[in-house]
């Protein structure tokens, strides 16, 4: 099993991250180490699937918050494992609870402060980011659980890069020209650079960031990629938890 890990939030021994790839230990399928119910795939490989996976990262699959993302802006509290609702967006500062992302060229962040204890991961596509799911969730972090910039510790994981993302002039207008490479008919769209933006301007040092380059669409054989392989395409699984020390 390959699963991507941040050198960055590896520091922090109160700390679990993992990103999953297609290349599992488990009964691949037709999705290639799929760990998301809602693309078809078998939900007995997607189940055997995601707790080996789990597992790996020294976690249970029972104590795992998921959420039905729905490329909204809304963020939920957590104080418990088990299915959220619709979200998009989770922070906890409860140990031992996993917080969830899937993602088949979204851009997923996952987020820690280091003094309050605070978890966030957030599932961010264009239309999430175009509605500043971020920067709300930082936000919500710093109201709720007094988190401040200095002490948080930002990875932005693998999505879709901006040469393999492109965007009709609909969705172009609604992000800065420095974000855009235009062509004759179209725009190509650096959505994890935008998330990146949103960071800095809430005041993270950029040393506190880790900004992966792996691009889902790009790596056929190691991430799932929606805008690649459409209805095939399975989704990783990012999870980042907080333990005890």
């Amino acid at each position: 099993m390959i699963v991507i890990e941040s050198s960055l939030l590896g520091r922090f021994k109160d700390v679990k991250f993992g990103f999953s790839t297609k290349i599992g230990l488990g009964r691949n399928g037709q999705f290639d180490f799929n760990l998301s119910y809602s693309v078809g795939d078998d939900p007995g490989i997607v189940t055997e699937n995601r707790k080996m996976f789990i597992e790996s990262l020294g976690l249970s699959n029972n104590n795992i918050a998921f959420q039905k993302q729905i490329h909204s802006d809304i963020i939920t509290i957590v104080d418990k494992p088990g299915v959220v609702g619709e979200s998009d967006g989770l922070i906890t500062n409860k140990s031992g609870i996993g917080l969830a992302v899937t993602s088949a060229d979204c851009t997923p962040i996952f987020i820690y402060d280091r003094k309050n204890k605070v978890i966030a991961a957030v599932h961010s596509g264009w239309r999430g980011t175009e509605k500043q799911i971020l920067f709300k969730t930082l936000e919500k972090m710093k109201s709720e659980f007094g988190s401040e910039p200095e002490n948080l510790f930002a990875y932005i994981g693998p999505s879709i890069s901006k040469a393999n993302y492109e965007v009709g002039a609909e969705v172009a207008t609604l992000f800065d020209d420095k974000f855009l490479t235009a062509n004759k008919s179209s725009f190509h769209l650096d959505v994890s650079s935008v998330n990146l933006d949103y960071l800095l301007k809430f005041g993270l040092p950029k040393q506190n960031i880790q900004h992966s380059r792996i691009c889902s669409y790009g790596a056929r054989h190691l991430l799932h990629s929606y805008r690649r392989d459409g209805a095939a395409s399975g989704r990783a699984l990012g999870i980042i938890a907080l333990m005890e020390n």
